[in-house]
């Protein structure tokens, strides 16, 4: 018997049935089906989120400006960067790449409740955000 068994051992082929790779090929193509279009709206959120970052970092410094308002404040924005400039003080606020600010805009002190900056990121999902005095980080143009 302990004989029959050694010979079984020794003669069986070792590998896998054609049948057991196709199962295993048909699963990672399911498993690919699903994870690459996850994946691809995983990059247009990321998109998204650094857009409501760098917005949120800019409209928050726009509202320090509100607290002690001293003339008017200057907002300019290129593709890399958004300078605000008031009198002798000025702050530079990075951007992410794809996200798109005004070119410039002046806010005054009267303007305390109703200034309203925004952004858009022609790559993400929703694309336009706004940040404003009355209502905050906002998806969509509101201003």
């Amino acid at each position: 018997m302990i004989a029959r068994i050694h010979k079984s051992m020794r003669e069986k082929d070792q590998g896998f049935t054609l049948i057991e790779l196709l199962v295993v090929m048909i699963i990672i193509g399911i498993l690919a089906a699903i994870a690459i279009p996850v994946f691809l709206s995983q990059r247009e959120k990321a998109r998204d989120t650094s857009t409501k970052a760098d917005l949120s970092t800019v409209g928050k410094e726009i509202a320090a400006y509100y607290v002690e308002p001293i003339g008017d404040l200057v907002v300019t924005a290129n593709a890399t960067t958004v300078t605000l400039t008031n009198g002798t003080n000025v702050s530079t606020v990075d951007i992410s790449e794809g996200t798109v600010f005004d070119a410039t805009t002046t806010y005054t002190p009267a303007q305390s409740t109703t200034w309203c900056v925004d952004a858009i990121n022609t790559n993400g999902d929703v694309q336009d955000y706004s940040y404003a005095a009355n209502a905050g980080l906002t998806p969509n143009d509101v201003c």
